[in-house]
């Protein structure tokens, strides 16, 4: 969970946001943000949990060239979805540690695949970003949960089954709010 009282910097970089299930948001609805980066300036993550269907060699022919034609896309967020960016991680259990490859080149993805066949890679279109203090607003609001990233359900589960999962594990009265449908009348 947040703690007001740690360096904000320390203890978001890292972590995950789990979309509260009261935020609507069309762009984190049900979401599971990977932080990558929080800054005084602002801060950047991708969206772990939003598959957009494709792999990588249907974006483009050259990424079958370079060995990662079947890596999964995912939309990382609304912020240059014309983007692509590269990611690697794996839980290194003897360490305790998540060990995150982030923004790596085609060439260096290609060889990181080539010497760790445990590595997960996942393709993002674009990526999630706030401005300076927009995250620590959201964050009083309520709109996001701070979780420790949490690499083997990261790595196994997708969609909303991972956002509901790691909601039930941090909270289990948010677990049950996040099974609620959207439309109550589907119900």
């Amino acid at each position: 969970m947040y703690d007001e009282t740690q360096d904000d910097s320390q203890q978001l970089t890292g972590s995950l946001l789990l979309a509260h299930p009261h935020l609507k948001d069309p762009n984190f609805a049900s979401s599971v943000v990977l932080m990558t980066r929080h800054e005084d300036t602002g801060s950047l993550g991708v969206v772990l949990n939003h598959s957009t269907g494709e792999r990588l060699g249907q974006l483009s022919s050259e990424f079958y060239e370079c060995g990662l034609g079947h890596v999964p896309v995912y939309v990382g967020g609304p912020v240059n979805p014309n983007q692509i960016i590269l990611a690697a991680w794996k839980l290194v259990p003897e360490k305790g540690q998540f060990q995150l490859f982030f923004g790596m080149e085609p060439v260096v993805a290609q060889s990181k695949m080539q010497e760790d066949p445990d590595l997960v890679f996942r393709a993002f279109k674009g990526y999630s970003g706030w401005s300076e203090g927009q995250l620590l607003d959201e964050l009083e609001s309520n709109a996001w949960v701070v979780v420790d990233v949490d690499a083997e359900s990261i790595s196994s589960k997708d969609g909303p089954d991972l956002w509901r999962h790691l909601m039930m594990e941090v909270n289990p009265e948010l677990g049950l709010m996040s099974m609620v449908p959207d439309d109550p009348d589907s119900n």
